[in-house]
C-alpha cells in the first residue's frame, strides 16, 4: 500500500489541529481535575476532534479516499466545521466552569489555563482548515464545501445546544405555543441533518425530485418556522401576561452554572441565531452552483 504525503497548507493545518487537540485533552485529563458533566463534554469535544482528524489524515496518507464509504469531497470539510464548533464551545465553557472564581491549587489552575489556550489554538486551526477547503465563488464543488453546506452544519450544531437547554429541565411543556417551538427545532434539525447525511453518503442523485429545488424550498420553510419561533418563545417565557418572568430571579446568582431563567434566555438567543443562519442559507441557496452526486 503506497503512502501519499504531499506537503500543503491544508496538511500542515490538519497536523496543527491534531497536535493542539491532543495536547488539550491530555493536559486536562492529566492535571486539570475536570469533573461534572461539563468537563466530560469538553473532553469529548477535544477527543472527538482529535480522533476524526487522525482518521482523515490516515485515509489521505494511504490514498484510501476512493475506497471510503463516504464522499471525500464532502466529509473532511464537514468534520472540520463540526470540530471547529465543538472546540469553540469547549473553549468558552471550560474557562467559565474551571477558571472563573477558581480557588484550587495553582498547579491545577495552570493545567487548566494550558488546556484553554490549546483549545483556542485548535479552534483556530479547524477554522483555518474550513477556510482553506471551502469552495470559492464560482467554483464547482461538493455541496458541503459551499456556504449553504457549512451553514447546515452550524444550524444543526446550534439546534443541538438548544436541545440541551430545553430538556434539562424541560422548558417547553408549560404551554402549547412552547411545544410548537420545540417542534420547529426538531423538524428543522432532522431535515438539515438528513441533507448533510445525503451529501456525505452521495445519495442526493437517488431522490425522486431535484435536490437543488428541495434545498431552496426547505430553506424558505425553515426561515418561516424559525421566524415564528423567534417571536413566540420570548413572548411565552418573558411576558407576565402569558405566565412568563421578565426579571432574572435572585436565586440565579447563587446557582452553579446556568439557572432555568438563564437557559430560557439562551434558547431565545440561539433561536434568533438559527433564524439568521437559515435566512443566510436561503439567500445563498438561490444562487448556488454545485456538483450533484
Amino acid at each position: 500500500m503506497a503512502i501519499v504525503l504531499q506537503s500543503s497548507p491544508l496538511l500542515w493545518t490538519r497536523l496543527a489541529a491534531l497536535a493542539f487537540s491532543c495536547v488539550t485533552f491530555s493536559v486536562a485529563i492529566h492535571g486539570g481535575r475536570v469533573g461534572h458533566s461539563t468537563g466530560d463534554w469538553c473532553i469529548f469535544c477535544w477527543t472527538f476532534s482529535f480522533a476524526g482528524t487522525l482518521l482523515v489524515l490516515l485515509v489521505e496518507l494511504f490514498g484510501l479516499q476512493a475506497r471510503a464509504p463516504v464522499s471525500w469531497k464532502n466529509f473532511p470539510i464537514t468534520f472540520a466545521c463540526y470540530a471547529a464548533l465543538l472546540c469553540l464551545s469547549a473553549s468558552i465553557i471550560f474557562p467559565l466552569y474551571y477558571l472563573k472564581d477558581s480557588h484550587g491549587p495553582s498547579e491545577i489552575r495552570d493545567f487548566r489555563i494550558v488546556s484553554t489556550v490549546f483549545s483556542c489554538l485548535a479552534t483556530i486551526a479547524y477554522m483555518t482548515e474550513v477556510s482553506i477547503s471551502k469552495a470559492r465563488p464560482g467554483e464547482v464543488a461538493g455541496y458541503m464545501a459551499t456556504a449553504p453546506g457549512l451553514l447546515k452544519v452550524c444550524q444543526t450544531f446550534v439546534a443541538c445546544i438548544i436541545f440541551v437547554f430545553v430538556t434539562d429541565p424541560v422548558l417547553y411543556d408549560r404551554h402549547d405555543s412552547l411545544k410548537y417551538c420545540m417542534s420547529v427545532y426538531c423538524i428543522c434539525f432532522i431535515l438539515s441533518a438528513a441533507i448533510i447525511l445525503l451529501c456525505i453518503a452521495e445519495l442526493t442523485g437517488y431522490l425522486p425530485f431535484p435536490f437543488a429545488r428541495f434545498l431552496s424550498a426547505y430553506a424558505l420553510l425553515a426561515v418561516v418556522l424559525y421566524l415564528s419561533a423567534t417571536i413566540i418563545w420570548p413572548i411565552f417565557n418573558f411576558d407576565p401576561k402569558h405566565g412568563g418572568q421578565k426579571q432574572r430571579p435572585s436565586n440565579c446568582n447563587t446557582s452553579f452554572g446556568l439557572c432555568v431563567w438563564d437557559k430560557t434566555v439562551a434558547v431565545s438567543v440561539l433561536t434568533t441565531v438559527n433564524f439568521i443562519l437559515y435566512l443566510a442559507d436561503l439567500i445563498y441557496s438561490t444562487r448556488l452552483v454545485f456538483v450533484s452526486s
